[in-house]
């Protein structure tokens, strides 16, 4: 820090200083949920163990903060981009887009009125359309436009206007960081508390029967049918007047509040849908069975009067007096169940096996949760809303209407579930057991998160609990169906004791009425019975003794008490449970007491110490039971004298269920000797100790301590984790606490630290247990983070004898040796690997060390990529011969021995969890450091250099088991990827505590280690980002990377003056050192050591191209932005000056970006033309002079433009500090935006790479506000919710318009600054390129209004400074600018709009000022026009009048300009741009009918014949149409005309032979393109400025036509067209040396001629139909008849549905007509109202002598004029008849252009009919069936199915009007008329044919067909050979008189020329035949 200045030390303060220590140690106090802790009673001194767990359970958290993290929003914020109100700050953006959308008008409902087309040929005068616009208001004009401004103050003025409102933190703007990368977030892991399941509230409203007579009481519990387990404890309600209360005051001495409880919370951790609410109704006893008891509740209603009221009250007073006498017994009377499956949904039930397991920690092993998952399920347990519980169930009321009745001899819990089996089976048990009408009504919702006034099941009252509430809620403790892994962390020790059966059936005929009073004891006099019974309702709330309800005249009575008890702390041998049986007599007999003893059973509380649970079946003793007997179990009692008197001779007659839940009783052997064991230690202890059933002496005290430790891993996993906080402070404790048992030192340590290695072990791997995202077990991290501390070290340790002065305990088990055994290799590793440099220098600075470290260890990385760090020295003694100083052991340095020297299984295990043992060393660490008060002194004397050693091999061990692991070939990526993370985290704490120099070598070895060791690319870059990643989100990164940035490193001089730049020899230093500044130097590494190394990753992540590398690239993109990030979002960087400092330390990235820009972005899809027009050339002379970035810029690549802006501007100014400032703070928002580019995925990246790649505009549609819209987040989907409400999407769309706003105002700067720069250079005029480019892509992106204000703002100040450069040498530019600002003038939004006028305006002025003639400008707003028009989708003519009279306004209003020709050239210009604009309405009125739309689009083409350039724009545009249509081959025709026009034009020019001639070259595409001729030498002259200056008049633009036409000729499947079109390309190829083009047109022609070869008659060609319009309601196109081409096979009902559709929506449906058959129409019998379209399928039609050119399929296809169809008819007037009778007409149709064409409809021009005679009908159909068989014989390769369809509809015997009834007809008899002996002889020699192709086929078919097709064959043969027969006598009968010699008479020759051939080939068949 030596050679920081002042404002760097200032800064550094700022940062947060590095004195100061990071972590705190803070005490928090444990949340309670109740007033007071739950705590053990009073007075009592506890046991240790009970001690222990209740000291754990109550002392505070002790948590490691870290202090400079800055408030905990701020860092909430930077870790989750938590934005609550952050939105609030934001403007709202408009997007024209958005606006667009929302007002979208309705579709037009209602017949459209169908516009005329008339010829638009003819222009209205310029008069008309000039009055049109003036008729119009213009729009509000920007105020002093006009004026002279200096160009400086106009760019001062916008540059003040863009600083206005700008949003300082960009990353806010960002979506959230995908937390799948965000490796470096540690999830603060669940506070642990008291496990609560779905909590339902369930409050009881009114019980009522038919009749109310006495008393009764309801208590409510939930069962899972399931499971046959009942899952909750009881729950008691007393629902009773207040006059029946009165009955029982006697036997209730007290009423406490908490008993008044008429509502429960339970909690149930499984839910499913075999969850029952039981309600069980008792009432006091009485004489009679239940069913005599229930008698009255069945036959006797309250409501019928009269002898009932009386009967009633007569039951009062019986009731009143048996509540006196018998007040305190119950009998058993009805109960009901209640399914819960619908509050349980089942629906959700499917999640509920993974989701609600992961309540309780189940989760598979493998997963890795994302953070909200991880977060969401831990919120609490799961909320019921989570697992449907209550989601469709808020609070619901439920009525009860009928009990089932108990039936005496089935009252046990087992019954109960039968019964509910049942139940839930038919929903009834009606058929067996009685019911009795009743009413209950409960209520039951989801248990608020807050209940007030409620009582946990230890009574204890709840916060929030108001004084004054009478009626409490009760929580109904929970017994849960499976294991539930929640530590306990509350004080809870309750005991349930369930008496199940009792066996009297043998005893004496006194016990019928059987209950059992149950009390819990502490001696065995009567008043020692304890008050630890909790009571029921509506009296005390502890009791000392309960009574079981009565089962009248039951020897073997059934219960279903639950007993709860509250168990004292400490236990002793008195405590047991006492059982004593009476017979209770239910009449009232003189003198008799109530009560009868029948005898007495106990349970001892502790057996061996140990809390006695589970089932017992105990004997009962029938006299009073001898003194002591509690020190016995009832089984094993000793002889007594006198003996005691048993039932059944001491056989065991009473079944008891014990059960425990308690936070104090481990209930499991392993935990229980392993505590009893520590606390022997612990305190004074008489030996020898008892241990469940064994005695230990002092002397196996160690071993047996030795072996319990090794044992408690044996130990069941529930018990386990319910004590875990326990478990592990007492491992810990042994680990360090020194120990002499029986005078000897024993050591624990190392069998302590493996026994957490195998605990640590079954947590990871219980498949039970939840991890965190990095695969943490959440148990552990937990008690690492909140629980655990240093362990107490107790003093008064020794055990006998005196204590010794002992040398250091650690080496009784074993010293250092063992460590040499361990492993050579790892004391290799330990020698090599220089763990403790010697560091040099005074401690002048806290971290000079850290200087030292990186200026002399790291070696400069051009060696080789893969290590680019040498190994330090090691000159360190071998670990081994150092002895280690005896002390106290301290927690940490005893962790990290063990971790050393750990072996096997052992250490795979502490490294496979390393995390875990990490934390501790850190948590241990910081205590350490927090106790000692080390605080002020350096670092490097912390921690001894023993531990430092230690903490270097740690590190090295963990990189090799890393590497170790990903080298493995069953790839165990997932586990080095956690270790990865876990070392990263580790070294990030250490960061904090330790040397930093230190941390800094260890991250070197990391680093180098892995380089050395791995060899997969990918693997290692992804590893070391994860770990730099991790290292970076230190909250001291920067002071760890900025300052030790040495002032020098800075460009300093003044920069030379601008005229000695010219010289390039001075200024070649500087550019390299600004140059230098880009580039990730070994200095820069040196001085910024993290970043350095997490650049050097990015650079070689983007360099790399090997498989699987795009992920990593992401990840790295991904960690450099979210670094940044936190840079925004951090409140120590807020001020400029430490901002500036920030930039500095990343701009080398803007040299790894423009190195990386190919893998960036992919330029392919770039139209190269648009590159050359930049000239290569100045790139050449440039790179010398400037900088090579400069040159890339010159080059037009926008990203370099950004940093080369950067550069210039640092030449060009004076004041270089100030520069800089703005510079880098510049270079850091470009970098923000590659960021964007990259992460963003689809959407802006796209938009991103439009941006870089100037002119490329092939990317559709990319629309940077459309980010959040769902189709283009691929990205983010994962962990975001898909259906967001409305506000979440306003605000989403709020900041992501305000970034897209932002990042594109900062470009704007940009190039704002590369102006002001490259103006005091020589270089604008190449630059001046470049910036236009961005600012018109930037205009043609979907952009805020805000931008567009101040983008035009820009473009007006270029305009006004460079206008003469723009017009004369970027004339391209100058075309795509118009064409933008045309755009923008149609814009819907009025500022949008008046700033576009304005700049279209100068546009127009400064052309005129530059060259007084504004042709071109003119030219180029035109044709701008014409394709807008054409092609924009949303373009609004109505807007963009309005814009033209705004325009006309301005030139109105110039004053300067008026006395030029300028107003009046304009005005003509916006006439003409008018009358474009009404061709765009008529064209908008066709938009849905294709026909006409391309029929007008046509016509506009035709009119602009005279000027090219527009008559290109428009074929331009229907060529998009027809491709928006997927009409290629229509688009391609339109491109070769476009491309002929230009031909022409160009052999005007010049007369090149390797040119075409004009459109004659192209009559071989298409014999229409001669049209294009018209351009002659009369209609232009070439060189009339203005005219033909489009990028498409030239050499280049023709071949770019042709190319493309090329391609879409080879989409539609014409590739025979291909060929021709590229002999026209190849010789200008040729001509001008393009060799690569010519490789690759070659290779397209190759594969044309390849699809030829293999698709030939797959390929589908149009279909055409003829289509004929009447009616006037058609305007011009009445009796129109067109020729449609569409689709290869379109069916004739589908073009006829289209049409009727389409016309049935102009007109109204009703009044369009198909006419459905091909005959002429009669125009006069057609209804004038209606409209009808008549449609034929015609098929082209050629002569024999064309038949002989068109040989292909494709020539049969291509060129067309002539189609031809058919209409049968016959002389009566039917279409059809007999074979006779049958006449057919052909009528061939003459289109006026040949198909395809440029459009897809013409007009027809001529129409012929030939009518054939039915014999001339018949000889049609047999040739053609004839051919048929002809193709299907010599088909190649042979397909048999069409073969024998042919063959069957030729012989098949059942053929109707087939070829033997043909034959029959015309051939039996010769005819009568001579004139038809010619047609007659035929037909003969056609069936001749005929029958011998059948015979061919027959043959071939046999050859053809399976072994399961010869019966089939033989079939076809059979009718082969009939037909043969038949047909025979009729083919051979030749007429005579047709054979006669012809070649007599002379005179006959003249008809000979003629009629010859015909002859000639008529005898030579007849010969043959």
């Amino acid at each position: 820090m030596t050679h920081l200045n002042s404002l760097d030390v200032q800064l550094a303060q700022d940062l947060g200083d590095f004195t100061d220590d990071d972590l705190d140690v803070v005490f928090t106090p444990k949340e309670c949920r109740t007033l007071q802790p739950s705590l053990p009673e009073e007075g009592v001194e506890l046991d240790p163990h009970v001690r222990d767990c209740v000291q754990t359970y109550i002392r505070e958290w002790l948590i490691v903060n870290r202090k400079n993290q800055g408030s905990p929003e701020i860092c909430g914020f930077k870790k989750t981009g938590s934005r609550k109100d952050f939105h609030k700050t934001l403007p709202k953006q408009t997007f024209e887009s958005e606006t667009l959308e929302c007002s979208e008008p309705t579709a037009q409902a209602g017949p459209r009125h169908l516009n005329v087309l008339c010829d638009v040929s003819g222009k209205g005068p310029v008069t008309a359309c000039d009055f049109d616009l003036r008729s119009l208001q213009p729009d509000k004009r920007l105020e002093n436009l006009l004026e002279q401004v200096s160009a400086e103050d106009f760019e001062k003025q916008n540059e003040e206007a863009r600083r206005t409102n700008r949003q300082a933190e960009l990353f806010a703007l960002y979506p959230s960081v995908d937390e799948e990368d965000a490796v470096e977030i540690r999830p603060v892991p669940e506070c642990p508390k008291e496990h609560l399941g779905n909590r339902i509230l369930v409050k009881l409203l009114t019980l009522k029967f038919e009749i109310e007579i006495e008393p009764l009481f309801a208590s409510i519990a939930l069962y899972d049918v399931k499971e046959r387990k009942k899952i909750s404890e009881n729950f008691h309600c007393d629902l009773n007047s207040d006059q029946f209360k009165g009955f029982l005051r006697a036997h209730t001495p007290s009423v406490a509040a908490s008993s008044q409880a008429r509502s429960a919370v339970f909690s149930v951790t499984y839910p499913s849908s075999d969850i029952y609410l039981v309600v069980k109704i008792e009432k006091v006893l009485q004489q009679g069975e239940i069913g005599d008891c229930a008698e009255p509740y069945l036959v006797i209603k309250e409501s019928d009067g009269g002898k009932s009221k009386e009967k009633i009250e007569k039951l009062k007073l019986q009731a009143e007096s048996f509540c006196q006498r018998l007040g305190k017994y119950r009998m058993p009377f009805a109960w009901a169940p209640i399914s819960l499956s619908s509050f349980f949904n089942v629906s959700t039930l499917e999640r509920e096996v993974t989701d609600v397991d992961s309540v309780v920690g189940r989760s598979s092993v493998g997963e890795r949760r994302t953070l909200a998952q991880s977060r969401r399920l831990s919120e609490r347990a799961l909320s019921l809303e989570e697992n449907g519980v209550g989601s469709n169930f808020k609070t619901s009321t439920l009525s009860v209407s009928s009990f089932f009745k108990q039936e005496g001899d089935r009252l046990s819990d087992e019954d109960l579930f039968k019964f509910l089996a049942d139940y839930k089976r038919s929903s009834s048990l009606q058929r067996r057991v009685k019911s009795i009408p009743g009413l209950l009504r409960l209520e039951i919702s989801t248990a608020p998160e807050i209940i007030n006034c409620c009582l946990t099941p230890e009574m204890l009252p709840v916060k929030p609990f108001p004084e004054n509430r009478t009626r409490p809620h009760k929580e109904i403790l929970e017994f849960p169906t499976r294991e539930v892994y929640v530590p306990h962390t509350v004080y809870r020790n309750l005991l349930y004791v369930y008496p199940q059966r009792l066996n009297f059936v043998n005893k004496l005929a006194s016990a019928r009425n059987i209950t059992i009073k149950i009390q819990f004891m502490c001696g065995e006099d009567a008043s020692s019975a304890m008050p630890v019974i909790f009571g029921k309702s509506s009296g005390p709330e502890f009791l000392q003794e309960v009574y079981t309800a009565v089962t009248y005249h039951n020897k073997s009575p059934d219960f279903y008490e639950e007993v709860k008890i509250k168990l004292p702390a400490k236990l002793t041998v008195n405590h047991h449970l006492l059982f004593t049986f009476y017979h209770i007599s239910c009449q009232q007999k003189q003198g008799d007491s109530v009560e009868t003893l029948l005898g007495y059973s106990w349970l001892p509380i502790l057996l061996n110490e140990r809390l006695q649970t589970g089932s017992y079946c105990l004997p009962v003793a029938l006299e009073k039971l001898p003194p002591n007997y509690s020190m016995h179990s009832a089984e094993k009692v000793p002889l007594q004298n006198p003996p005691i008197k048993w039932a059944e001779g001491h056989k065991g007659v009473f079944n008891i269920e014990v059960q425990a839940v308690s936070s104090v009783h481990t209930q499991d052997n392993h935990l229980e000797k392993f505590f009893t064991l520590c606390h022997s230690l612990e305190s004074q202890v008489t030996f020898p100790i008892r241990v469940l059933d064994q005695k230990i002496s002092e002397m196996a005290l160690e071993h047996e301590l030795k072996l319990s430790i090794i044992c408690l891993n044996s130990s069941r996993l529930e018990p386990l984790v319910l004590f875990l906080h326990l478990v592990l402070d007492k491992l810990f404790q042994l680990s360090v606490q020194p120990m002499v048992i029986a005078g000897q030192t024993a050591n624990f340590s190392q069998f302590a630290f493996e026994s957490v290695v195998a605990i640590a072990n079954s947590l990871h791997n219980s498949k039970d247990l939840s991890k965190d995202q990095h695969g943490r077990n959440c148990l552990l991290a937990s008690y690492v983070h909140y629980v655990f501390r240093l362990p107490e070290l107790q003093r008064d340790v020794p055990k006998s004898g005196a204590p010794t002065a002992l040398p250091d305990p650690r080496y009784h088990t074993y010293g250092r040796t063992s460590a040499a055994a361990v492993s050579s290799k790892l004391l290799q590793a330990r020698v090599m690997s220089s763990s403790n440099p010697d560091l040099a220098g005074t401690h002048s600075a806290a971290d000079e060390e850290v200087k030292n470290v990186m200026s002399s260890k790291i070696a400069d990385r051009n060696c080789s990529r893969m290590s680019y760090y040498c190994s330090g020295n090691s000159d360190v003694p071998s670990s081994t011969t150092a002895p280690r100083p005896a002390s106290k052991k301290h927690f940490h340095e005893e962790l990290a021995l063990q971790m050393v020297v750990s072996t096997g299984m052992v250490r795979e295990t502490v490294f496979k969890y390393a995390w875990f043992f990490f934390e501790l060393l850190v948590k241990s660490m910081a205590q350490h450091v927090h106790n000692m008060d080390k605080r002020d002194s350096f670092r490097r004397t912390r921690f001894s250099d023993r531990f430092m050693d230690d903490i270097t091999t740690i590190v090295n061990v963990v990189t090799s088991e890393i590497a170790a692991l990903l080298v493995k070939p069953q790839k165990e990526n997932e586990q080095a990827e956690k270790m990865n993370i876990s070392l990263a985290f580790f070294l990030y704490d250490l960061l904090s505590l330790m040397d930093r120099g230190f941390v800094f070598n260890l991250i070197r070895h990391y680093c180098n280690q892995l380089s050395a060791k791995l060899n997969n690319l990918p693997t290692l870059i992804s590893m070391r980002l994860e770990f730099l990643r991790i290292l970076c989100s230190h909250e001291h990164y920067l002071n760890l990377n900025l300052f030790f940035m040495n002032a020098d490193t800075a460009p300093t001089s003044p920069c030379p003056s601008i005229s000695s730049q010219n010289s390039s020899s001075c200024s070649s230093f500087q550019d390299q050192k600004i140059a230098s500044m880009f580039d990730l130097t070994s200095e820069y590494r040196q001085q910024h050591f993290l970043t350095g190394l997490l650049f050097t990753e990015l650079a070689a992540a983007l360099d790399a191209e090997v498989e699987g590398i795009s992920k990593v690239q992401r990840k790295a993109v991904s960690a450099i932005h979210s670094l940044l990030s936190s840079h925004d979002l951090d409140p120590r960087c807020v001020k400029p000056e430490v901002k500036v400092k920030i930039a500095a330390l990343y701009l080398p990235l803007v040299g790894i970006i423009l190195d990386a820009l190919p893998q960036l972005c992919d330029f392919t899809g770039v139209d190269t033309r648009r590159y050359r027009t930049s000239g290569s050339d100045e790139e050449q002379e440039g790179a010398g002079a400037i900088n090579q970035n400069v040159a890339l810029a010159i080059a037009g690549n926008n990203f370099n433009l950004k940093t080369s802006g950067i550069v210039l501007s640092s030449l060009g100014k004076q004041n270089s500090d100030k520069v800089s400032t703005q510079v880098l703070q510049k270079s850091r928002d470009v970098k923000a935006r590659l960021e964007e580019a990259l992460l963003r995925g689809e959407g802006a990246r796209g938009e991103m790479m439009r941006r870089r790649a100037p002119g490329n505009d092939r990317f559709p549609g990319l629309n940077e506000n459309l980010r959040w819209k769902k189709e283009q987040t691929h990205w983010r989907q994962a962990n975001e919710k898909l259906d967001k409400t409305k506000a979440e999407l306003d605000q989403e769309a709020l900041i992501s318009g305000n970034l897209a706003t932002e990042a594109h105002l900062i470009i704007l700067d940009m190039q704002e600054n590369i102006i002001q720069a490259s103006s005091a250079l020589d270089c604008k005029d190449s630059l001046l390129g470049g910036v236009l480019r961005v600012l018109v892509n930037s205009l043609n992106c979907d952009q805020s209004t805000t931008y567009l204000t101040h983008c035009f703002a820009t473009l007006r100040a270029l305009i006004a400074k460079f206008g003469d450069l723009l017009f004369e040498e970027e004339v391209e530019q100058c075309f795509d600018l118009c064409h933008q600002v045309l755009h923008h003038c149609s814009s819907s939004m009025d500022v949008t709009r008046s700033q576009a006028c304005a700049t279209l305006y100068l546009l127009m002025r400064f052309s005129f000022g530059a060259t007084s003639n504004f042709a071109r400008v003119k030219m180029q707003v035109t044709m701008s026009l014409a394709s807008l028009v054409g092609r924009a989708p949303d373009f609004n003519e109505e807007h963009l009048r309005r814009s033209l009279r705004t325009i006309l306004a301005y030139s109105e209003e110039d004053t300067a300009m008026q006395m030029t020709p300028f107003p009046t050239q304009v005005e003509e210009l916006l006439c003409n741009l008018n009358s474009i604009l009404y061709d765009t309405v008529k064209m908008r009125e066709f938009q849905e009918d294709p026909e006409m739309l391309m029929d007008l689009m046509y016509r506009i083409a035709k009119s602009y014949q005279a000027s090219p350039d527009l008559r290109l724009t428009w074929l331009q545009n229907m060529a998009e149409k027809h491709t928006k249509k997927k009409c290629y081959t229509e688009a391609a025709m339109c491109l070769v005309h476009a491309a002929a026009l230009v031909a022409e034009y160009l052999s005007m020019l010049e007369d090149h032979s390797y040119l075409p001639v004009g459109s004659v070259s192209f009559q071989n595409i298409s014999s229409n393109v001669l049209e294009e001729s018209v351009v002659s030498d009369d209609t232009l002259s070439p060189d009339e400025d203005g005219v033909c200056a489009g990028q498409y008049f030239t050499e280049s633009g023709l071949v770019g036509l042709l190319e493309q036409a090329a391609e879409l000729f080879s989409t539609g499947g014409l590739y025979e067209t291909v060929n021709e079109v590229y002999k026209l390309v190849i010789p200008i190829l040729e001509a001008h040396r393009e060799f690569r083009k010519l490789t690759l047109t070659h290779s397209k022609l190759q594969r044309a001629f390849d699809s030829i070869v293999n698709k030939d008659h797959k390929r589908m060609f149009g279909t055409y139909f003829r289509v004929g319009f009447f009616g006037s309601k058609f305007g011009d196109l009445d009796e129109q008849e067109f020729v449609y081409k569409e689709p290869a096979i379109t069916k004739l009902p589908e073009i006829s549905h289209r049409l009727e559709a389409f016309y049935g929506q102009c007109f109204g449906a009703e009044f369009v007509e198909v006419i459905k058959d091909s005959t002429p129409v009669d125009k006069t019998k057609l209804d004038p109202n209606k409209a009808y379209i008549q449609i034929t399928f015609v098929e082209p039609y050629f002569d024999e002598y064309e038949m002989k050119d068109r040989v292909t399929y494709f020539e049969k296809n291509f060129n067309l004029r002539r189609f031809m169809y058919t209409t049968p008819f016959t002389l009566a007037g039917r279409p059809r008849g007999e074979l006779h009778e049958q006449h057919r007409r052909n009528t061939v149709l003459t289109t006026m252009h040949a198909f395809p064409y440029i459009k897809t409809r013409i007009s027809v021009i001529q129409k012929e009919e030939f009518v054939l005679t039915p014999i001339e009908v018949a000889i049609e159909d047999m040739k053609k069936k004839t051919l048929q068989l002809a193709v299907a014989i010599n088909q190649e390769p042979p397909d048999p199915k069409m073969l024998q369809m042919v063959l069957q509809g030729s012989v098949g015997a059942t053929v109707n009007q087939g070829p033997l009834e043909v034959a029959q007809v015309f051939l039996a008899e010769i005819p009568a008329d001579p004139k038809l002996y010619r047609h007659h002889n035929k037909l003969r020699l056609c069936f001749k044919e005929f029958i011998m192709r059948c015979g061919e086929a027959v043959e071939k078919n046999k050859r053809l067909i399976t072994a399961d097709q010869r019966e089939y064959q033989q079939e076809l043969k059979k009718n082969y050979s009939k037909l043969k027969e038949n047909l025979r006598p009729m083919i051979e009968r030749k007429i005579p008189e047709l054979y006669k010699p012809i070649f007599r008479v002379e005179s006959q020759k003249r008809d000979s020329f003629h009629r010859s051939s015909f002859r000639k080939c008529e005898t030579q068949l007849s010969q043959g035949s």
